[in-house]
């Protein structure tokens, strides 16, 4: 692995348990076992690796929580693979996300404190939203969905359930927890579902 790329790995470790602002250059540099000069020939500041850090974070988002939903036709059922995915390949990447989803500990953290970083990480977040109400809306056009969802409040109840069992599964690190969780999340959108 060439130096940059351990320098983003580690940053998006680092960032993952304790946030931007928490995160020190030193922890970085001790990390990525390199010095300021080894650093500074890669980034120009700390700020910069943020942005490597955020576009890395969004490649395994995108093939963890993305991974098999191509295969599938059923808007519910791609909604269902997304939502397992998220919790069992995404949320239990702990190689990757020690301290749990790095967007949830970035936006929490830097929304008073850096606003202008903070609306980055909710451009992905918004993107999360929209996907959940594009696969809802889908389903309801080819009459998966029973007649009486609302899409709207069904998005918003299952975007932030996601979120919600992030920050659950991130602060006690209990998988049995988070797979109650992934129950829970199957079992509305089961709920939506109209019966044949």
């Amino acid at each position: 692995m060439i130096l940059k790329e351990k320098i983003v790995q580690e940053g998006l470790k680092l960032f993952s348990l304790n946030g931007f602002l928490s995160t020190s250059m030193n922890d970085i540099l001790g990390a990525a076992d390199t010095s300021k000069g080894g650093f500074y020939n890669h980034f120009k500041s700390k700020e910069e690796l943020f942005f490597a850090v955020l576009e890395k974070a969004g490649i395994i988002w995108r093939e963890r929580n993305l991974a098999g939903l191509d295969k599938i036709e059923s808007p519910v059922g791609k909604l269902g693979k997304l939502l397992d995915n998220y919790c069992n390949r995404y949320l239990k990447d702990s190689k990757n996300f020690p301290g749990g989803c790095v967007f949830i500990t970035l936006s929490t953290e830097l929304n008073d404190q850096r606003p202008h970083l903070s609306r980055e990480v909710d451009k992905s977040m918004a993107g999360l939203k929209n996907m959940i109400n594009r696969f809802l809306r889908e389903a309801q056009e080819k009459g998966e969905l029973k007649m009486n969802v609302n899409t709207e409040d069904a998005t918003e109840m299952l975007f932030h359930s996601m979120l919600g069992t992030s920050i659950g599964f991130g602060a006690t690190k209990s998988t049995e927890n988070l797979d109650r969780s992934s129950r829970a999340l199957t079992g509305y959108l089961d709920n939506l579902k109209l019966k044949a």
